[in-house]
C-alpha cells in the first residue's frame, strides 16, 4: 500500500506486509504457560533483547549437543568455580555434551579446591580487605577462597608432582590429566571438572599456566627440586598447542561453547588461523577447519576493542569461524554467566532427556 506525502510532493514510501515478508512475529511470555526450565527459555525466544538471546543461545548449544559429528571445546574465563558453577561443567562433561576444556589456571585451581571438599564462603562487606588479608581470606568480589584451601590444593600438588617422571616434559593437558587421575584415586566422593575430564578422557588445556595458583606450585616445586639437587621439571606450552591443534584436525565439525573471552577464548579460536598458516607459509597438505558452531556468555561489549567483547562476524575476517551463510550457527548472550549458564543448560538438558525415551542416545566419541 502507498502512502502519500501530507504536502502533495508524492509518494512517500510503500508499506509492507509483515506476514507477506514472512516475518517472525513475537508472542508475549505468558507465565501461565510455563511448567520448566525449558518452557520459559522457549517462550524467552520469541520475547526481545538479552531474552531472546538467551533463548536463541540454548537452541546453539542443543544443536551442538544433537550434532553427533560435533566436536565441542568449552573456554573458561572468570570466577566460575569460586562462583559455584562448576559442577555445570562437570555435568557437561559427563553427559559427553562438551569434548574438551581449555580455561585459565586460576579456574581450575578454585575447581581443585571444591572437588577435595573444601569449601568457599559468603564475603562480610563490613569487613575490610586490609583485615581478610591478616585473617588469611582472598576475596573474589562477594565470596572468599581461605588461603589455608589453597595450602591444602599444595598438597595434593605436590602428591602429583612427586609422582611426575622428570623426564617427561611437563605440559597443562598432561598436568591437569595427571590431577584428575589423582582425584579419581583419592576424592571419590567428590565431583569436579578436572575429575570428569580424566574419567571421560577429555583434555583440559591452561595455555597461561604460570598466571595460576597451579603454574606457582610448579615453580616453588622446581625451586626446591633445584636447591637439593634434583631436576627441574620442564614445562613446554606448545605442546598444548600441538594436541590441541591435531585434535581438532581429526573431527568432521567443530563447536565452541565460551565463557567470558580472555586467553582461553582467543587461545582456542586462533586453531583457524593457525592451521591456515601452516597450509600457506609451511605448504602443508592439511584440511582448513574452522568452528561451525559458536556461543558464548559474556557481558563485555564489542566497543571496549578487546577480545572478550567481539563478536563472532569480527571473527570471520580472521578465519575463525564458518559464515552463517555456509551453515554457520551462533549465539551470544550479554549476561552474568552465573545467571546464563545456569539457565541455558538446564534449558538444554531437558531436551535432551526428553528425547531419551525416543532415541537411544548415543553418546559422541571424539577421541
Amino acid at each position: 500500500m502507498k502512502h502519500e506525502n501530507p504536502d502533495g510532493s508524492g509518494i512517500d514510501r510503500e508499506l509492507h506486509d509483515p506476514i507477506e515478508d514472512k516475518l517472525v512475529p513475537l508472542a508475549p511470555l505468558d507465565l501461565g504457560h510455563i511448567r520448566s526450565i525449558d518452557d520459559l527459555v522457549r517462550a524467552m525466544a520469541k520475547t526481545a533483547f538479552t531474552g531472546r538471546q538467551l533463548g536463541e543461545a540454548a537452541d546453539v548449544l542443543e544443536a551442538m549437543a544433537r550434532d553427533q559429528d560435533c566436536f565441542v571445546v568449552m573456554t573458561l574465563a572468570g570466577a566460575m568455580t569460586v562462583a559455584k558453577q562448576g559442577l555445570i561443567v562437570a555435568e557437561l562433561i559427563d553427559r559427553g555434551i562438551v569434548n574438551a576444556i581449555v580455561s585459565t589456571g586460576a579456574l581450575m585451581a578454585h575447581g581443585l579446591v571444591e572437588a577435595t571438599g573444601r569449601a568457599h564462603f559468603r564475603y562480610n562487606p563490613e569487613v575490610s580487605d586490609e583485615e581478610l588479608y591478616e585473617q588469611g581470606y582472598n576475596r573474589v568480589y562477594d565470596t572468599l577462597e581461605p588461603e589455608q584451601n589453597l595450602d591444602d590444593v599444595e598438597k595434593v600438588m605436590a602428591q602429583v608432582l612427586e609422582a611426575w617422571d622428570p623426564g617427561e616434559v611437563m605440559c597443562s593437558y598432561k598436568l591437569n590429566h595427571a590431577i584428575g587421575s589423582h582425584l579419581a584415586k583419592h576424592a571419590k566422593g567428590q565431583r569436579g571438572i578436572l575429575k570428569s575430564a580424566y574419567e571421560k578422557g577429555v583434555p583440559v588445556f591452561v595455555p597461561a599456566f604460570t598466571d595460576s595458583e597451579l603454574g606457582l606450585d610448579v615453580a616453588l616445586t622446581n625451586r626446591v627440586r633445584e636447591g637439593s639437587g634434583r631436576h627441574k621439571l620442564r614445562f613446554d606450552p606448545f605442546e598444548d598447542l600441538e594436541h590441541f591443534a591435531s585434535t581438532l584436525l581429526r573431527q568432521k565439525r567443530l563447536g565452541i561453547f565460551t565463557i567470558g573471552g580472555g586467553v582461553p577464548r582467543n587461545w582456542s579460536q586462533q586453531f583457524g588461523p593457525f592451521i591456515e598458516l601452516r597450509h600457506r607459509r609451511t605448504g602443508e597438505n592439511i584440511p582448513l577447519k574452522r568452528y561451525h558452531y559458536g556461543l558464548r556468555i559474556c557481558p563485555e561489549p564489542v566497543y571496549w576493542g578487546g577480545l572478550s567483547g567481539s563478536p563472532y562476524s569480527e571473527a570471520i575476517s580472521w578465519g575463525k569461524f564458518v559464515p552463517p551463510a555456509e551453515g554457520g550457527k551462533f549465539g551470544e548472550v550479554f549476561v552474568d554467566a552465573t545467571v546464563g549458564l545456569p539457565i541455558i543448560v538446564a534449558a538444554v538438558l531437558e531436551r535432551l532427556d526428553k528425547g531419551k525415551s525416543k532415541a537411544t542416545g548415543k553418546r559422541k566419541s571424539k577421541k
